[in-house]
């Protein structure tokens, strides 16, 4: 079989784009395709299939080039007018400024909608360094529970007159109100979606906890080499399966009853004994020993399979904890608990 250029520096964009989709995970990869138009994965399908041989150095250089980009403060800047204007020279004018509607915020159909999925500690924070007239008009818009949720934020003092104001407030004009929403759409919204942005570091920690161990390894030392400060930080924020120890029992046990037994005693083969002792102390003693004698009578499993199995179960505690139904601990004075 042929084999695609040794020299890095002599590959085309779209060969080093075609080399990522071929070396991260199908599900992922199906993900970037449905976001492509049919010409874009003509263009990439064709530049796939005639790669030929890749050595496993010039898929190192790639990922550890991608991980440099996306961790350094250099490179592309992206902005709300920059992407506006490309989006411009190539939609109608109408799809453009719905689109970059919805950027600057929220979901939701009308500004109302947007603020009720705004969170009350944000929007309490926007709205204390308004006139108690406005806040007023903003808070008799949304959902009540939402507005006594920022009233219960704001100071005391400020929430009083707030409350006065909307006790006496009669039918607001149109006029008013459009500039509310104007207000809000141009300070608040724009503000806030520029604040929300992800954060590359995340971005990253995501990736590389999805890679197998050796990978991650590899590329983790290289980018310490490139870019010692970012590759600390990828590190930080990165949850492995032995985080699992800061999950409470309740957590555990929630957790047991997601993952696929089999899977979980792959996963147990390679973790430490912290837990392991703690997976075995949150089952019942018949189901422990039935695991114990899984886990025996797979006797020796591969790496790659034992970290495929863990980052598995690290993807469904995370979807828990994101959903509130499990709490991951990070150690800090923030996650003590007091009885």
């Amino acid at each position: 079989m042929a084999r695609v250029k040794d020299d890095y520096g002599s590959l085309s964009g779209r060969q080093k784009a075609a080399m990522f989709m071929l070396a991260i995970s199908p599900e992922n990869s199906a993900k970037l395709f449905e976001k492509m138009d049919d010409e874009e994965i003509r263009d990439l399908s064709q530049a796939m299939s005639s790669l030929g041989s890749i050595s496993a150095n010039l898929i190192e250089r790639l990922f550890v080039e991608f991980a440099d980009a996306l961790s350094s403060s250099g490179g592309l800047v992206g902005s709300y007018s920059s992407t506006e204007r490309l989006l411009m020279g190539a939609l109608p004018e109408e799809r453009v400024a719905q689109i970059m509607e919805e950027m600057r915020g929220p979901a939701g159909r009308t500004m109302w909608d947007k603020l009720n999925n705004v969170s009350e500690v944000v929007l309490a924070n926007y709205l204390k360094n308004e006139y108690p007239q406005t806040v007023a008009v903003v808070l008799t818009k949304i959902s009540p529970d939402h507005a006594s949720r920022v009233l219960a934020i704001l100071p005391e003092n400020f929430s009083l007159e707030c409350i006065m104001r909307m006790l006496r407030m009669e039918a607001v004009s149109k006029d008013i109100l459009d500039h509310v929403e104007r207000t809000l759409r141009s300070e608040f919204m724009t503000n806030l979606a520029s604040t929300a942005r992800r954060d590359s570091h995340e971005l990253m920690a995501d990736i590389f906890n999805s890679l197998d161990r050796n990978t991650e390894n590899r590329f983790m030392t290289a980018l310490e080499e490139r870019n010692r400060e970012s590759a600390e930080r990828i590190k930080g924020l990165m949850f492995t399966f032995d985080d699992l120890s800061a999950v409470d029992s309740g957590g555990i046990q929630l957790l047991l009853r997601q993952v696929e037994k089999d899977q979980l005693g792959l996963a147990l083969k390679g973790a430490s004994e912290e837990v392991r002792g703690l997976f075995f102390s949150n089952m019942s003693e018949r189901a422990g020993k039935m695991m114990q004698e899984d886990m025996e009578a797979l006797g020796a499993v591969r790496l790659k399979d034992v970290d495929e199995a863990q980052s598995a179960i690290v993807q469904i505690a995370k979807a828990l904890a994101d959903a509130g139904e499990i709490v991951i601990a990070s150690g800090g004075e923030e996650d003590e608990l007091v009885f």
